[in-house]
């Protein structure tokens, strides 16, 4: 049985406030549904994600901003925090903890900087919506064993960037091998699983 996250409810006070920031900072509105009841339900995606937040009227009984420690995972922290501050959002600096790995509650033990290693899992930054829900972004650049079962890709770009690496990689097995494969198929997919990070 696998029970995989797919939707957090964030509590907010305004409905078309929050949801002009997270599409703002570029989550996918896919829904957006009114009942007579009073009842709104606004669905939004991240960019690059499986799971979604909930925002809307009558949705959750939660203090709006009481939701704390929402983490999305990007690959290059820095990167991120400069584009969320070209779209108008407050940032913390990028940190690390000073244990090493996942950062303590609130603002104790905060490093400044990324991990020195940029070790996966190790540098974050945080933010919150106009409510006050407090998001983290988390940097993960590879995946620890068994934490991935599928491969999703954020744009044609990267699928692109994807087969080329695959390629290159292909043409360097059969020089090895001394001869065409006539399996590439399964090799360019077995190849792209596990850049991606996935168990195969």
């Amino acid at each position: 049985m696998e029970y995989k996250v797919e939707v957090i409810v964030l509590p907010v006070s305004d409905v078309d406030r929050a949801k002009e920031f997270y599409t703002r900072i570029g989550f996918r509105e896919d829904v957006d549904k009114a009942a007579a009841d009073g009842l709104r339900v606004v669905h939004l995606t991240p960019p690059g994600s499986t799971a979604s937040i909930i925002i809307g009227s009558g949705v959750t009984d939660a203090t709006p901003g009481s939701a704390q420690g929402i983490h999305l995972v990007v690959d290059d922290i820095v990167a991120a925090r400069e584009d969320l501050l070209a779209k108008g959002v407050e940032v913390s600096e990028v940190f690390h903890d000073e244990g090493g790995f996942f950062h303590h509650a609130g603002t104790r033990g905060r490093v400044a900087g990324p991990h020195p290693d940029r070790q996966s899992y190790a540098s974050f930054l945080s933010f919150s919506d106009p409510d006050g829900n407090g998001i983290v972004l988390q940097e993960v650049t590879t995946r620890l064993p068994g934490r991935v079962d599928q491969v999703v890709y954020g744009s044609v770009a990267e699928v692109e960037r994807a087969l080329r690496d695959a390629a290159a990689a292909h043409g360097r097995h059969e020089e090895e091998i001394g001869a065409a494969d006539p399996d590439w198929p399964v090799w360019y997919a077995n190849y792209m699983a596990k850049a991606a990070g996935m168990n195969v």
